[in-house]
This record gives C-alpha cells, sequence and structure tokens, in this order.
C-alpha cells in the first residue's frame, strides 16, 4: 500500500488510507508504513468511519438496513449498541 499511496500523493491528489482493512508483515511494519504514508500526507481512517461516511445519518433509509447490518456483524461494541437500539428503542 505505501509505494501506490505516496506515488499517488505526489501527482497531487488526496489520499486517505484504510488502515484497519491493509495490513503489514508485521504489527511493527504495519504501523511503521502507516506513520510514513501519514507524514507524507496521507489521511488515515478506519473500514467503519468509510461506511459512516457513505451512510451520512441513520435517516437515509435507502442503506439503513445494509450499513446497519454490516455494522452489527462486524463493528464490535458499535455494532452491539445499534442492536441494542434496534431491539430495545423501537418505535411504537
Amino acid at each position: 500500500m505505501t509505494f501506490p499511496v505516496l506515488s499517488t500523493l505526489a501527482a497531487g491528489y488526496e489520499v486517505h488510507v484504510v488502515g484497519d482493512a491493509c495490513g503489514g508483515l508485521t504489527p511493527v511494519s504495519h504501523d511503521l508504513a502507516l506513520r510514513r504514508m501519514e507524514v507524507a500526507g496521507a489521511k488515515p481512517t478506519s473500514w467503519i468511519q468509510v461506511l459512516l461516511e457513505l451512510q451520512r445519518d441513520w435517516t437515509r433509509h435507502a442503506t439503513y438496513d445494509g450499513a446497519r447490518a454490516i455494522i452489527e456483524a462486524h463493528g464490535g461494541g458499535y455494532g452491539t449498541g445499534l442492536a441494542y437500539a434496534r431491539d430495545m428503542i423501537k418505535p411504537a
């Protein structure tokens, strides 16, 4: 990931690196690569942040169920919170 990101930054593009959707050979090499890309100007983010930015807000009904299902299945504590809200705080 590092060299395409550095090349893209050098070409003048804004680059966002989804750090938890890529990896290195070791945790240390992954961390060093992310730091190198950030110092060069890349903006670090996570998969859940990308999904939430695409969703924008929870009133977008067309994509609500799909986004919520992904987060519930893979979003750890945030997913647990969404499942709780769905099951416990239902409209009358």
